[in-house]
């Protein structure tokens, strides 16, 4: 009856025991490192939790969409011509005219020049694609659109009511704005001679897509725009998945031929090849790689459309498909200037695409794959 409205006594014997041990963090000299880590684990917590919230008001609110309208107006006053100077590529009577947005991103024309008929990709800045659609002299009829993020959905709203017979494309999974026709993977776009292939490729959202041009119908090489998914030796960040969905993901690609152009969503080029540097200095290829892109930089030259996959590797995320363990070069896709594989956990992997930042660890990519997206399906869909 002595304890009745008390606490029991274990109760009192935790609490003055946790009370010791923190004032032994606290004041004694020899457990700087344990406070250290303490600190950093309470820092990380909170981080993470306030980058998720953050996320969330970002993506599901306005506020997302008037931060994007401020990105918007300080990178016109920054970049009044755009932030890099790019060249469109022709190839038998279909163009592919990338557009500099905002502060480092890229949306893109394809142009069927016969039929005078033009699809763009993801088109953030929708006064720029605007400009570039009256000085081409061509109909917007299609607008792709790789994933819900404003920097690369912002401008669906004043170009589909700019142009009214406009369609905009997307994952339905990804609450993109102003969405008139969903696709799903391996579904084909066609406009004119154009033959768009939609690829599901989650992981940097759950609804990213890829769009992959055919080059069969004009006889040219295929196009991959590949949004967030890839870049010149990176991919995006996981906000909404794991390493081993963006690593599935990256698989989806890695079947495309060599002579595929890369069309990335961003200008990430020097970031990731820096990144790569710290993770294989010796690595001779990404060198190579690295003194063209900042050869390019410094006169604000554009690095999209890198032709030949294997020109761009980085070492950072391990593909765990079994190779042969004294194989000296990959096949496909990363064939040409590799290093010798590096067995790695019982697999013998390739350097394949490494991140924009701290993507992921090569023991995370070693995890077994997740099965293929829900949403694929055995009868793709042709819109035209």
């Amino acid at each position: 009856m002595a304890w009745q409205g008390w606490p029991a006594p274990w109760l009192w014997v935790s609490g003055c025991g946790l009370l010791l041990v923190a004032f032994v963090l606290l004041v004694s000299p020899r457990c700087c490192r344990a406070r250290r880590g303490l600190r950093g684990l309470l820092m990380t917590r909170s981080q993470r939790l306030l980058f998720r919230i953050g996320y969330s008001l970002y993506t599901r609110t306005w506020l997302g969409y008037l931060f994007y309208r401020q990105q918007l107006r300080r990178a016109r006053n920054r970049y009044p011509k755009g932030h890099s100077k790019t060249q469109p590529r022709l190839f038998n009577g279909v163009k592919v005219l990338p557009i500099p947005v905002l502060s480092d991103n890229y949306s893109y024309l394809i142009i069927d020049t016969q039929a005078r008929l033009a699809v763009a990709v993801d088109p953030s800045d929708p006064r720029a694609v605007q400009a570039s659609i009256e000085k081409e002299g061509v109909t917007l009829v299609a607008i792709l659109c790789t994933h819900k993020h404003w920097d690369h959905s912002g401008g669906n709203r004043d170009l589909s009511r700019r142009h009214r017979d406009c369609r905009v494309y997307g994952s339905p999974q990804d609450g993109i704005p102003y969405l008139t026709h969903p696709l799903c993977h391996q579904d084909v776009v066609s406009v004119g001679r154009l033959q768009i292939r939609a690829l599901a490729t989650p992981g940097h959202t759950q609804g990213h897509l890829v769009y992959l041009l055919d080059g069969e119908p004009y006889k040219g090489p295929s196009c991959l725009f590949s949004g967030d998914l890839l870049f010149l030796s990176g991919c995006g960040r996981t906000f909404e998945g794991t390493a081993e969905t963006m690593l599935s993901s990256l698989d989806t690609v890695l079947g495309l031929g060599d002579d595929t152009l890369l069309w990335p969503g961003h200008e990430y080029a020097e970031e990731n090849l820096g990144f790569a540097g710290v993770v294989e200095p010796e690595n001779l290829a990404r060198e190579r790689k690295m003194q063209w892109v900042q050869r390019q930089r410094l006169e604000r030259k554009s690095t999209v459309w890198t032709q030949g996959w294997g020109q761009a590797p980085s070492p950072a995320i391990w593909s765990p498909k079994p190779w042969p363990v004294g194989a000296s070069q990959s096949s496909g896709l990363f064939k040409s200037e590799l290093l010798e594989p590096k067995r790695v956990g019982g697999w013998a992997g390739f350097p394949v695409l490494g991140p924009f930042s701290s993507f992921c660890s090569p023991s995370q990519c070693l995890s077994p794959r997740s099965a293929r997206p829900p949403w694929e399906r055995s009868a793709p869909t042709t819109h035209s």
